[in-house]
């Protein structure tokens, strides 16, 4: 493209000039122009300068701010058509309206930042408002987009989170709305719960099947990688006040955390509260396992689970609500839903007077009464050398075999006294070190335990005790060693341990459970009941997966990681649904909240929490808040002049009224009323 310099050096401002400009390429040429002229057209009306066009030469007249307008337009069609782009007149309206408000951002680059692109189509900003809303969600956490409607607000949050999924920024996708629309209420509307809450969830399903294939969409709703769910779900994953919850210090009611406190994450370490939230008298479900571990959550209460297609085909796990795997529990005669296993926890480290291994054979075949020195039986030579040779506690105790120091720890532990049916595990082995409580387990079952090859089969540990604690005590080292105890019946137990824990140092035990070796220790969801209502609360925790270990050791998930999450008709939240909306936030995840604040549908009275966040959040690092207006509505034409008149009658009728008389005139017709 070349530009004629205008004639004179100096030129009044009132004069006209012209200014010409060559387009050399002939079908560059037919693209500016349109099909029968209809984008010169559209240039001639929109602008104050006149456009005449031979051949490749356009040549423009008027005064010299209208030409400079003029080339820059030309300019940025041509970068256009160059770009391989198709001008229509609604691309032209926009450069028009972008170069007159003489924004920062060239109309080329608004018009052709694509988002997605599917079977020819190409999702993009059309307005500079929506460019700096996409770069907004691009660059910030959470990000509020407000407008009136049509501005692509919702549209373009669902472009770019299908394309964090496609381009692994983020694992999942949560779609969520408000389901609140005039006053209606959900109980009153007929159908399923699913029927009840469609018509609100609608426009984010149709915008999703503009992306993605919709033959994909039911799988990815299957899978977890999509929820679309009302905004009530989002605040559930609550389990009840008294749940257990594992600590490095041991069993915590969940109601009873603080932030701050920690917690043992599936990965077996401390990870620290972020936050704890009452959710109020909710349905709560028992969750059973296959191996008797047990806990109550509600029925959004998330879980992370693999199927067998998932391990089949090499995919990861994937997260479930619990009311999701209802009825859905069994394909065929396997389980579907496997749980993940604890790693092996790493409580605090204790002082212990009595070697935990030593402690494992006492337990088993020793005589702890201490009416006589304690003693220790078995046929077994290679244990009374192993017990022999095992070290004093170190605790500082003196020699393991000498009667009174032995005596006086087990007085320490409580242990003096017990027989073989009121034995335990004390606490202080239980609740140490993952080497203390191997060794401890090592012990018992080199004295109780074996190694067990069923025909065809692979080798299992088979556990026997007369004691109902010892059994239950045995249950807890296997759990919380990552492994799983299954009861044979009631004091029999079958033990499976993750690989690299070796179960036995008895060298007959140990050659037999090496040679068959022992399958992989697996957790699966065996039954979902109903168990009432009670108080509830879900708890955040700082765990990279969102994961972190209740009741019988079961590792449970309850925040958003790695997610990409939309809160559509955000003027329809109550302040305390929208702080608990976005203080469901994980790692690794981002927030974009959408809405209009002219058009809220809360009963009279009630705040709008869009509303109320804006003084709340405003100027806080990492939120963003995008205002789009009218200029940014991409409907039909008359939307956006409607959306300007309703704003100017909405001005009208909050300024204060004009007096229709002079106070002078009141009083005269004052007095002349009193007159009559």
């Amino acid at each position: 493209m070349t530009t004629s310099p205008p004639p004179g050096s100096a030129t009044p401002a009132g004069a006209r000039v012209q200014t010409k400009i060559t387009v050399p390429d002939d079908q560059q040429m037919v693209n500016l122009l349109g099909a029968r002229d209809d984008v010169l057209k559209l240039v001639e009306r929109s602008l104050n300068s006149d456009i005449h066009v031979r051949g490749n030469e356009i040549t423009i007249s008027g005064t010299p701010a209208d030409n400079a307008l003029a080339e820059r337009v030309f300019a940025e069609l041509l970068e256009l058509v160059q770009k391989g782009e198709i001008l229509t007149l609604d691309a032209v309206r926009r450069v028009v309206s972008m170069l007159e408000q003489g924004t920062a951002e060239r109309p080329a680059e608004v018009l052709t930042l694509n988002i997605l692109s599917r079977r020819g189509r190409t999702i993009r900003p059309k307005t500079v408002g929506q460019k700096r809303y996409v770069d907004a969600i691009d660059e910030h956490t959470i990000v509020f987009g407000i407008g009136p409607a049509g501005t692509g607000k919702t549209y373009l949050a669902m472009a770019k989170a299908v394309q964090a999924l496609q381009g692994k920024q983020a694992n999942r996708i949560i779609l969520t709305r408000p389901a609140v629309e005039a006053g209606e209420r959900l109980g009153f509307l007929p159908g399923t719960l699913y029927d009840k809450i469609d018509p609100y969830l609608r426009p984010l399903y149709d915008a999703l099947h503009d992306m993605i294939d919709p033959e994909s969409i039911p799988k990815l709703m299957a899978a977890g990688t999509i929820e679309v769910a009302p905004l009530a779900y989002m605040r559930g994953r609550a389990q009840p006040l008294t749940a257990k919850v594992l600590t490095p210090d041991g069993w915590r009611q969940i109601g009873d955390l603080a932030v701050g406190d920690l917690v043992v994450g599936s990965n077996g370490l401390p990870t620290p509260v972020l936050g704890g939230y009452p959710q109020g008298r909710r349905p709560v479900y028992r969750v059973t396992t296959q191996d008797g571990a047990s806990t109550l959550a509600c029925g959004e209460h998330l879980w992370t689970v693999r199927t067998p297609d998932d391990r089949s085909h090499g995919r990861p796990s994937r997260v479930v609500q619990t009311q999701e795997m209802i009825g859905q529990l069994r394909r065929g005669h396997l389980h579907r839903y496997e749980l993940p296993l604890v790693d092996p926890v790493e409580f605090v480290p204790r002082e212990v007077p009595i070697d935990p291994y030593a402690l494992g054979l006492l337990l088993g075949d020793g005589c702890l009464t201490t009416s006589t020195t304690p003693s220790f039986t078995t046929a077994d030579p290679e244990l009374v050398e192993a017990l022999d040779a095992a070290p004093p506690g170190n605790g500082g105790r003196g020699g393991l075999l000498i009667a009174n120091p032995v005596t006086v720890a087990l007085r320490e532990l409580g242990l003096a006294g017990t027989r073989s049916e009121t034995a335990f595990v004390p606490e202080s082995y239980r609740l140490n070190s993952a080497a203390v409580r191997l060794a401890v387990l090592q012990g018992l079952l080199d004295s109780d335990g074996g190694p067990v090859v069923p025909r065809g089969r692979t080798c299992r540990i088979q556990y026997t005790t007369c004691s109902a604690r010892l059994r239950d005590d045995v249950v807890f080292l296997v759990r919380s060693l990552g492994g799983v105890a299954y009861r044979h019946d009631a004091y029999a137990l079958d033990i499976r341990l993750p690989e690299g824990l070796q179960p036995f140092r008895q060298g007959r035990k140990r050659a037999a459970y090496e040679q068959h070796g022992g399958r992989r220790p697996m957790r699966f969801i065996e039954a979902i009941e109903p168990a009432g209502e009670t108080e509830t609360v879900c708890i955040q925790v700082a765990a990279a997966d969102s994961l972190y270990v209740t009741d019988d050791l079961i590792v449970t998930h309850n925040t958003l990681n790695d997610a990409f999450i939309i809160l559509d008709e955000a003027q329809n939240t109550t302040p305390e649904q929208m702080k608990m909306f976005l203080t469901r936030l994980g790692f690794g995840s981002k927030i974009v909240v959408t809405g209009d604040i002219t058009q809220v549908d809360l009963p009279t009275g009630t705040r709008s929490g869009l509303r109320v966040v804006q003084e709340i959040l405003e100027g806080v690092e990492d939120v963003h808040f995008a205002r789009l207006s009218s200029a940014d509505v991409v409907r039909h034409r008359l939307v956006s002049d409607i959306v300007d008149a309703y704003a100017r009658w909405d001005a009208a009728q909050q300024a204060p009224p004009v007096p229709t008389s002079l106070p002078g005139n009141r009083a005269a017709h004052g007095r002349s009323g009193r007159r009559r």
